[in-house]
């Protein structure tokens, strides 16, 4: 296990999504990650107008605040706002040039996403352009192939895949790490069906972010 030590040259990740509610399957297999490969920083960052799905029932400022409450009691999360005050679609590839301008050539920096957007990423709008800028964290998730729909870009993932996650540290981008994280099966669906019947959450997100979300009449 690495230590976590915080300076301007450690690795860091971003972890996006519309967190429409966040719950225990985001927090906890980023946070074994973060002990798994030594992650000193996640920055979650929630987005306003996601680009490949329905927006999200809860406002921006109900989401952000839910984050606040999740993540009070974990000093390894930041929250970024960025994408929350845009009007317009965030896209990833725009987010990460951003990050990447901010903290130089030399940072380490990559972007956990799960097994099943990896599958998808050669559809994302200038996925070239994403390595030159972050490493890439795939969360395994039970059920998905590890293999990509077609040649190109399985040889795509193959030259880019390391399995070392020592290689993240040390460069500042271009690496694809499979981690083996746990899956908790949990989604934001789930979680809003089973508010809308009036059954019980508490097991699947922090307490602080149920009561809000009962304080605010969410879900319902």
């Amino acid at each position: 296990m690495y230590l976590l030590m915080v300076d301007m040259k450690s690795l860091q990740a971003l972890f996006g999504g519309t967190f429409d509610p966040v719950h225990y399957g985001h927090l906890k297999p980023v946070e074994t990650l973060a002990n798994l490969i030594g992650l000193s920083r996640v920055i979650i960052m929630p987005n306003n107008v996601p680009p490949h799905r329905p927006q999200p029932e809860a406002s921006s400022v109900q989401r952000k605040h839910m984050l606040e409450l999740a993540i009070a009691d974990k000093p390894l999360f930041t929250l970024d706002e960025r994408e929350l005050k845009r009007p317009t679609a965030s896209y990833t590839a725009q987010t990460l040039r951003e990050w990447r301008i901010e903290q130089g050539p030399e940072c380490p920096l990559a972007f956990i996403i799960g097994q099943d957007s990896l599958l998808t990423f050669p559809s994302w709008h200038d996925y070239e352009t994403i390595l030159d800028n972050t490493h890439l964290i795939v969360c395994r998730r039970p059920g998905y192939p590890l293999q990509m729909a077609n040649e190109q870009h399985q040889q795509w993932l193959e030259r880019h895949l390391t399995l070392v996650p020592d290689d993240l540290h040390q460069q500042p981008a271009g690496k694809i790490y499979l981690a083996e994280t746990p899956w908790f099966n949990i989604s934001a669906t789930l979680i809003r069906e089973r508010l809308e019947k009036g059954e019980p959450c508490d097991d699947l997100m922090p307490e602080s972010v149920l009561n809000y979300i009962n304080q605010q009449g969410l879900y319902r």
